[in-house]
């Protein structure tokens, strides 16, 4: 039996999703299948590598990949959208999804200063994605 996709979707697939997508793989084991995607796929963020790095995660298999390589071709369980303006500009229920939930974080590639306090914001963000899908692997039944 496939694994149910779980695909993150972000604006641009370089840092909250990525960093989702890989706590999900770490997390679940082989229960789901973890992606993610953005509607304008930019390079990974290298504080994203960094932060990811500093728990243990590389990400050096991951790439950014636009929402188009899952539109129509994947058969998506859950579409999770970690950035608001992607959900505004994406579809609300993503086509064919059992479930499309919206989990915004704050953009740490936004924000400005020294470059320890962006990497200060980068640790927050991985921290509270980290523990939001901890969460909701807790509420989710096993097969």
């Amino acid at each position: 039996m496939d694994k149910p996709l779980v695909l993150f979707i972000c604006t641009g697939n370089s840092a909250r999703s990525q960093m989702a997508e890989a706590f999900l793989r770490r997390l679940a084991g082989d229960r789901f299948d973890s992606q993610s995607a953005g509607r304008d796929p930019r390079p990974i963020h290298p504080m994203t590598v960094r932060v990811m790095e500093e728990v243990g995660i590389s990400l050096e298999t991951h790439r950014p990949k636009s929402i188009r390589e899952f539109l129509g071709r994947e058969s998506v369980r859950h579409a999770i959208f970690v950035c608001a303006q992607a959900e505004e500009q994406c579809p609300a229920i993503w086509p064919y999804s059992r479930s499309s939930m919206s989990w915004p974080f704050d953009d740490p590639a936004a924000v400005e200063g020294s470059d320890e306090e962006k990497l200060q914001k980068f640790r927050e963000v991985r921290d509270a994605i980290r523990t939001r899908i901890t969460l909701w692997l807790e509420s989710q039944p096993r097969s």
